[in-house]
């Protein structure tokens, strides 16, 4: 049943947005929100109490934004990385890169640098571990970005991944230790554009990483586990899904641990060169030795994009794909917020639609990246339903 969400955020003449969705937001207590507003004129940290309203500013960038996936109109190696921002969510740090520095700042504003990347190198999505003793940032030779040269704010004119690897170029998993800012592991992986990071929450040497944009076989090559001496790559042509024989051109995305760490979440379609499945939408789960990959047909019609994201084992949280009669005509974003209690072995999901976000989907910004809170108990999003982007909450 549809609930009116509750604005979190309420500051009249900012745009204000959850962090990306592989991390939370929310510090261990569920009471310290932390958001990105634009407030001061330029993108910056902050944190609220839920309580008592009161708001702090964590960051103090009057440099814009840092160029970076996927905000590639951003200024070279200089400015806030607005994808760079990761929460240990039990101490209440925060991590994030200004420029080249990767830095760390607790909810008091208490800041630390860290280290640097190197040059020559641009960021994504960064994350830290759950023990907070590491943090990973993944970077890739800037020839993949057009080194410093501008590019339009959604995609540049040319195929990133085709250039990464018609010129060799590199990505790097590079593994910084929380307490000295050491770069303890450096690990190279050529032919790839690396942009999400993220440790296992149960044991902080597996790293689940991407290759972005994967071209001609993006649900193959999307998928990869880094074990400390292996590369493994947990979705393959054929094998454990939904149908036996799956075309080379299917689509993968968004992949997130399961919270205990058992296994690895993701979505994506069937492309319409799969007969039997006619190019619907699917949701997935593999383990992390890339055994056990059951995925589930979603229904023909619902093709609107979103994201998944975790609860407990079983419980999922999405911006996208469910439709209702009635709906307005499909745009290419979702526009329900629903939970979904998903039993994987019978391949059946329980959708229960909380809100419609009401979000433009019109930037990086402002798509909802819904997360539940760690009681369970509520859902934060984001949304420009109100002119300017903020932070909304559904209880459930």
């Amino acid at each position: 049943m549809e609930t009116s969400p509750i604005r979190v955020t309420a500051h009249p003449d900012a745009n204000e947005q959850l962090l990306y969705f592989t991390s939370t937001s929310l510090l261990e207590d569920d009471r310290h929100l932390i958001f990105i507003s634009d407030r001061t004129g330029c993108p910056n940290i902050f944190v609220r109490d839920l309580e008592s309203g009161d708001e702090r500013q964590l960051t103090h960038s009057a440099e814009g934004w840092l160029k970076s996936y996927v905000y590639f109109d951003g200024i070279p190696y200089k400015g806030l990385g607005k994808a760079s921002i990761s929460v240990h969510a039990a101490s209440g740090t925060v991590y994030f890169i200004q420029g080249r520095q990767i830095r760390s700042v607790d909810i008091h504003g208490r800041e630390r640098l860290l280290n640097e990347y190197p040059a020559g190198q641009m960021t994504a999505f960064t994350h830290v571990s759950a023990d907070g003793t590491r943090l990973c940032v993944p970077t890739t030779d800037a020839r993949a970005l057009d080194d410093e040269k501008p590019l339009p704010a959604n995609k540049p004119d040319y195929d990133i991944d085709d250039r990464v690897q018609a010129e060799g170029l590199s990505s790097y998993l590079r593994v910084y230790d929380t307490a000295t800012g050491d770069e303890v592991q450096t690990v190279p992986v050529p032919r790839a554009w690396i942009t999400h990071v993220q440790f296992s929450p149960a044991n902080p040497d597996l790293i689940l990483y991407n290759h972005e944009w994967a071209t001609a076989d993006w649900g193959i090559r999307r998928m990869w586990l880094w074990d400390g001496s292996r590369h493994l790559q947990l979705r393959q042509e054929s094998g454990a899904g939904i149908s036996p024989v799956r075309s080379r051109h299917d689509w993968t995305c968004h992949e997130m641990w399961e919270r205990d760490g058992s296994a690895i979440i993701y979505h994506g379609s069937y492309y319409k060169e799969t007969p039997s499945l006619g190019g619907c939408a699917y949701i997935g789960r593999v383990l992390p030795d890339g055994s056990g990959c059951i995925e589930i047909a979603l229904p023909a019609g619902w093709k609107r994009y979103g994201h998944f994201t975790v609860g407990n084992p079983g419980t999922l949280v999405s911006d996208g794909y469910y439709e209702m009669p009635g709906d307005k005509p499909p745009g290419w974003g979702g526009a329900w917020v629903c939970l979904l209690k998903v039993d994987w072995e019978t391949k059946r999901i329980e959708w229960v639609p909380l809100c419609q976000s009401g979000s433009s989907w019109d930037c990086q910004c402002s798509h909802p990246h819904p997360i539940l809170n760690h009681a369970a108990n509520a859902v934060y999003f984001t949304s420009d339903k109100d002119g300017r982007r903020a932070v909304y909450k559904v209880a459930l």
